[in-house]
């Protein structure tokens, strides 16, 4: 959380010292891109065999064309994060314009495999926001036609399809994955996903675009990480910062003169199930709710539509007066001010529902793509648990929205 910010380029987030969160620029690496596509497409097998004896071995990526490959990202983020990425399966649900971006970096920076499942069909509208398809793709599945773009990105990773309506799938195929990221779902079959991967214990991303605007939201759980730093003159004590982040354990090393310190900190999520009906926290002054974009009501006005109508609202009069509605609610349920909902933002959020725009694409696939790396590499601060994207503003503020007084449920 903390006040919104203006992008000039893809970002990503690193925590402050008073808990809030800023962008830097990200770590993602653009590998280069290798043609050979005759490569075989292992079983992904199950997310749980990736243990701590797998990474140790590292034969994965002991081989010195694949060090080379990846040689920015293991000096940045060390073998050992890199070693679990290369481990790591990935599921992507629905293979549009966000969901190409996401999967592109996750590609490029090296992941083990990659399922994308999507039961839908190529039409004319998607060729103008999707760079993984072709005008030959138009007919063919999504996932089926977007596969081939994928591999030739990085032969190394396995990049497996899945045709089935992701409602079809049960505890069984969700728990070989080591992440889900399901993007452009209705609520129904968010709250579906996800409820399935807290059974096992999965982390868990949804996101989607509309034109100008969009969201990302991560339950990743309870999920530890490591903040690598030089030592300062302060102790760090184990302590809970926020109502969601805990210093859970302190370690120290001697290198080149210098004490580094090696930090270990907990954050503990809410599923989506109980933030649907959050309201924003109580402890927030007036000036800082007024802050809070109205993209933030317009998505859970989105859902709500759609579980009333079975679509996304279109520029037509009767939708602008359903969404009108929709958002003045959801604005009032979120415990935010009513005169915050700006008329002059209803039009084009509505106008924008069913449109994709590649730029805003990229950006939120490269955000949610970096959270996703730093995940697999426990490193740095993760995302909590609420980004909205408000092209208007160009500004993606984080909101972390809990239960009142049940920060720690996910548990």
């Amino acid at each position: 959380s903390g006040p919104t910010q203006k992008i000039t380029s893809l970002t990503t987030f690193k925590p402050t010292p008073n808990g809030s969160q800023k962008h830097i620029l990200p770590n993602i690496t653009m590998a280069p891109s290798i043609t050979d596509n005759n490569v075989p497409v292992p079983d992904i097998g199950s997310a749980s065999e990736t243990s701590a004896a797998a990474i140790s071995e590292a034969q994965t990526i002991s081989a010195a064309d694949e060090v080379a490959l990846y040689d920015r990202q293991i000096r940045l983020w060390g073998m050992e994060a890199q070693a679990r990425m290369r481990n790591a399966h990935i599921l992507v649900i629905i293979m549009k314009a966000l969901s190409n971006e996401v999967s592109k970096n996750i590609v490029l920076a090296g992941v083990g495999s990659l399922t994308v499942l999507d039961p839908g069909i190529v039409t004319e509208e998607d060729l103008g926001s999707q760079f993984l398809i072709s005008e030959e793709s138009v007919g063919l599945n999504r996932a089926e036609a977007a596969a081939p773009a994928l591999r030739r990105l990085n032969p190394r990773v396995a990049v497996n399809v899945d045709a089935s309506d992701p409602r079809s799938k049960g505890v069984e195929f969700y728990s070989k994955f080591d992440i889900v990221i399901a993007t452009e779902l209705d609520l129904d079959c968010l709250l579906y996903v996800n409820d399935i991967t807290r059974k096992c214990s999965r982390p868990f991303y949804a996101a989607a675009s509309y034109g100008m605007y969009g969201y990302i939201f991560a339950d990743l759980i309870k999920h530890d990480f490591i903040m690598h730093r030089e030592k300062s003159n302060m102790r760090t004590e184990l302590k809970q910062e926020t109502k969601t982040r805990s210093v859970t354990a302190v370690r120290e090393k001697k290198d080149s003169g210098k004490t580094l310190e090696f930090v270990t900190k907990q954050e503990l999520y809410s599923p989506l199930r109980s933030v649907v009906s959050s309201k924003v926290d109580s402890t927030w002054r007036p000036r800082r709710r007024r802050m809070v974009p109205n993209v933030l009501p317009g998505v859970k006005a989105i859902w709500a539509f759609q579980q009333a109508y079975n679509r996304l609202p279109e520029a037509k009069r009767g939708d602008f007066t359903e969404m009108t509605r929709l958002i003045t609610e959801a604005n009032r349920d979120l415990g935010l001010p009513d005169d915050i909902v700006k008329s002059n933002f209803i039009g084009p959020f509505v106008e924008n529902a069913t449109s994709e725009m590649a730029p805003v694409a990229a950006v939120l696939g490269g955000i949610l793509a970096q959270d996703v790396i730093n995940v697999l590499g426990k490193r740095e601060q993760p995302l909590q648990n609420f980004l909205v994207f408000d092209g208007d503003m160009a500004a993606t503020p984080i909101l972390a929205l809990h239960p009142e007084g049940e920060e720690d449920s996910a548990a």
